[in-house]
């Protein structure tokens, strides 16, 4: 019952600072049983399991595993599964089967169902696949993490000995329960540092040498596979001693990409949204938010200050699209057909430092995907940069209701004042005209 213990204990870890707001970075995220494949290919000891996606193949995978009891667990990219809900009424998403029989009934009300749980939002998110594994009859459990850590400036170990629940709850509660042991890049990870972590957990002499191996070969992991994270939640002592990751959750780097083909090949698209998969298909960057201010920027610096001040304002982000610093017109006008498919969106503000990225490109790109998809939601640009003359006059003469703004507060400004206009319209449900100038 791996948790997103991030959002509490390294609010860097997969997020990156908006004022007071963290925006969730694309950081590559897979199913728990590829990550306690990837484990176990790292020599890392992980129960027995196999995956099914259909009730006949959970019966199969029961039966060659050979064990009496077993663990069903719904595979879905979202946290807090054990306490989820599926749509057909079946409470937890990690369940005890007792016989073979049991696996497959329990996998056909898994199957096929969208599973609520308290990070999927009410929608749910759909199960297409289960594990079926070994049950384990534990004797301890440990909370154990390695993660990108910006306070430390690299690698951290975050560790409890109060695992097998939320980790969030233990951090609120009992703080003084976690330990933090940075771990220097260069260096790397010591014996002395694991068999520390591995003491403070209270692993006894019978095992704590299998402790120490099974830490070094997670951080080992970390490295091989580019992750940012690797949580195992429970790190467990079973009835005969041994030391097991019965649960993971690991992240990787997308920048890490280009080597790590394979890896990225498992992505399981049908589980992300549909806005983000389709700006991946063009190289774009986009990230979903709860506002009502679409936002195109070039770069992730740009799009926080971006956001810090529509914030200022009073405003609130609903998206931010990165379009890099080499995109074409064609990815532009994805672009903005991504932003405005969020019903959502009452106007959009469009950021561009033009160094790399041309100004007069992203002007060519807002025209035509403003004629193509006939918006009728008002657009603020501020541009500034490489040919900026060139894109100011391909806006004035495309006679588009496009305003241009000379600098981002103004800018700002502006959009919330539109945006409000137009809420406000929706409201009455009537429709609103804006004349320029404004």
């Amino acid at each position: 019952m791996a948790s997103s213990a991030f959002r509490i204990l390294s609010k860097t870890l997969n997020t990156v600072k908006c004022g007071k707001h963290y925006i969730p970075q694309r950081n590559l995220n897979l199913h728990e049983y590829i990550s306690l494949g990837l484990l176990a290919s790292a020599g890392v000891k992980v129960p027995k399991f196999g995956v099914a996606r259909t009730p006949d193949e959970a019966l199969q995978a029961a039966e060659k595993l050979g064990s009496k009891d077993f663990v069903i667990k719904a595979q879905i990219l979202a946290g807090g599964r054990g306490k989820g809900v599926f749509e057909g009424g079946l409470k937890g998403g990690v369940r005890t089967a007792y016989s073979p029989q049991e696996a497959k009934e329990i996998a056909s009300q898994m199957l096929g169902k969208r599973l609520v749980t308290k990070q999927t939002g009410e929608k749910g998110v759909l199960c297409k696949e289960v594990m079926v594994a070994e049950r384990l009859y534990t004797r301890r459990e440990y909370y154990f993490a390695i993660m990108l850590e910006r306070d430390f400036m690299g690698p951290v170990i975050i560790a409890s000995s109060q695992g097998g629940v939320n980790i969030e709850e233990v951090a609120r509660e009992n703080p003084d329960a976690i330990i933090k042991e940075p771990i220097d890049i260069m260096t790397g990870l010591s014996k002395d540092q694991a068999l520390k972590v591995a003491r403070h957990l209270g692993f006894k002499q019978n095992n704590i040498d299998q402790a120490v191996d099974l830490i070094a070969k997670l951080y080992e992991a970390v490295l091989k596979y580019d992750a940012v994270m690797i949580e195992i939640n429970p790190l467990v002592e079973d009835s005969a001693g041994d030391v097991y990751c019965l649960d993971a959750k690991c992240r990787f780097d997308d920048n890490a990409e280009f080597r790590q083909k394979k890896l990225f090949d498992l992505r399981d698209w049908s589980q992300e949204d549909a806005r983000e998969r389709d700006a991946h298909k063009h190289s774009l960057n986009y990230i979903a938010l709860d506002g009502d201010i679409g936002c195109l920027v070039n770069g992730a610096g740009l799009a926080m200050a971006t956001m810090d001040i529509i914030k200022l304002h009073g405003g609130n982000p609903a998206n931010f699209l990165d379009v890099g610093g080499g995109a074409t017109v064609t990815q532009v006008t994805e672009a903005f057909k991504l932003i405005t498919s969020d019903p959502k969106v009452q106007a959009i503000l469009v950021n561009i430092f033009g160094g790399i990225m041309r100004c007069d490109v992203i002007a060519e790109g807002i025209i035509r995907a403003a004629e193509m998809l006939n918006l009728k939601i008002p657009i603020v640009c501020r541009l500034q940069g490489t040919q900026v003359d060139d894109a100011k006059a391909l806006i004035a003469s495309s006679k588009l209701r496009i305003l241009a703004c000379e600098n981002l507060d103004e800018a700002a400004k502006m959009v919330v004042k539109l945006s409000t206009i137009v809420g406000l319209a929706r409201s009455a449900e009537v429709d609103v005209k804006f004349e320029l100038p404004l």
